[in-house]
């Protein structure tokens, strides 16, 4: 691949970095005071302001690849602009690209028909409301997607749904109007990977009850956050299916592999970030009678933290395109590859940050902490870590061996 970016990318990349210096980078603390004030789940003044400011210098929907509600950018060209959006966790929001709103866009633009494009895309590329996706389960190890066991039941011209979701981020915000809600129509279907499927929820439908929200690592992510939600006996139109009964793993992988370039180019900036900070305060301190960023181990560890973090951007930048020239089905293995890659790195790199920050790393005064728990976290969000290395092994081991073979060895090793 050709690593330069085109004069397009740069020039966006550009106009990106001036707006967060203008507009973002100073309003940091704006945006946590206003969160603080009142109700922290009323969307915040400085982000609806910020928005209107984006729409205007032309830095709005600029991912959707492939179609022409989009930017026209692939998903290589709209990495390395992730990657800056994702230095200051709240901005993706500012410019209409933040999670799960980009997936279940992906979704309705690639699997809705024109009616549910009309009522809920077009609102949500205009960023009026908010969308979420009710996929994982408190009751079965999710992880295997295949355990869900919320139920999605045809009756008449309408389906009943009936299910206990949790994790399921943004459903806190009031400006949520839609859950793509993931559950079996067809438990007995002998294919297990046929047996679920997707269907659009709204928010205010009778018996869809939000439980409670889940804090990560004691933070609320207020006015985001992450709800636990009770559907009970819910009902909606017939024509709410996405793409048909039992295609719901064939959305989720056509959602998941753009998803994963996004999150890990975020986290990629994320650690940049971090690693500015780090680097900054080792120069600002002085320990044992010289600087800190004159002590060997901190010197080994911005070393290490500039070659983490470059490989990941070149890995995620690999599969990135890899998905546009090939299609995510042959990437899999390097989608999968960056879902380990970048989590693990960003939570090495912040958690050396906040060691030369010391005890003021671990406080709210210079934000390493809470970024510390949002790549933590990243670990589990779309499959944990185990589940993707069980992947990219048998990938790697499929080369050696006749694919009816590998099918076999791993089904034996299963049954023992």
């Amino acid at each position: 691949m050709d690593f330069e970016y085109s004069q397009k990318v740069k020039d966006l990349q550009a106009r990106l970095n001036a707006f967060m210096d203008q507009h973002v980078y100073p309003n940091e603390k704006k945006f946590l005071e206003q969160v603080a004030e009142g109700d922290r789940w009323q969307p915040t003044a400085i982000i609806e302001e910020l928005k209107l400011k984006a729409k205007e210098a032309g830095l709005w929907n600029l991912f959707l690849p492939e179609s022409s509600r989009g930017a026209g950018l692939t998903n290589l060209e709209y990495a390395p602009l992730c990657e800056i959006m994702g230095r200051v966790l709240w901005a993706p929001e500012v410019f209409n690209c933040s999670a799960p709103d980009t997936g279940n866009m992906e979704v309705l633009e690639r699997y809705g028909t024109e009616e549910q494009k009309k009522r809920w895309l077009e609102p949500l590329l205009r960023g009026e409301i908010r969308s979420a996706f009710a996929m994982t389960e408190p009751n079965v190890a999710s992880s295997d997607a295949t355990n869900i066991s919320s139920s999605i039941v045809r009756d008449g011209d309408e389906y009943v749904i009936n299910g206990r979701k949790w994790w399921t981020s943004g459903a806190n915000d009031p400006r949520c109007k839609i859950f793509i809600f993931m559950g079996k129509t067809d438990p007995d279907n002998p294919s297990r990977h046929s047996q679920q499927s997707m269907i659009l929820v709204p928010r205010d439908t009778p018996g869809v009850k939000i439980l409670r929200h889940l804090p990560v690592f004691g933070y609320d992510d207020a006015p985001h956050g992450h709800a636990e939600i009770l559907f009970d006996n819910v009902r909606v139109p017939a024509s709410n299916m996405l793409l048909g009964e039992g295609r719901g793993f064939e959305i989720a992988q056509g959602r998941l592999g753009p998803g994963r370039i996004h999150h890990c180019m975020r986290l990629i900036g994320l650690a940049e970030r971090a690693l500015e900070k780090m680097c900054q305060r080792a120069l600002g301190r002085v320990a044992f009678g010289k600087p800190v960023a004159a002590q060997t181990v901190t010197l080994e560890r911005i070393a290490e933290a500039r070659i983490q973090i470059d490989s990941a951007r070149l890995l995620t930048l690999k599969a990135a395109y890899m998905m546009d020239t090939v299609g995510n089905k042959v990437a899999a293995k390097e989608i999968a590859m960056i879902k380990v890659a970048a989590p693990n790195m960003a939570c090495q790199v912040i958690d050396w940050a906040m060691q030369v920050h010391g005890a003021g790393g671990v406080s709210d005064d210079f934000g390493l902490a809470y970024a510390y728990a949002m790549a933590r976290t990243l670990r589990f969000a779309d499959g944990p870590d185990e589940v993707h290395r069980n992947a990219i092994g048998k990938m790697e081991l499929g080369r050696y061996v006749p694919k009816d073979a590998m099918a076999a060895y791993t089904s034996s090793r299963a049954r023992k």
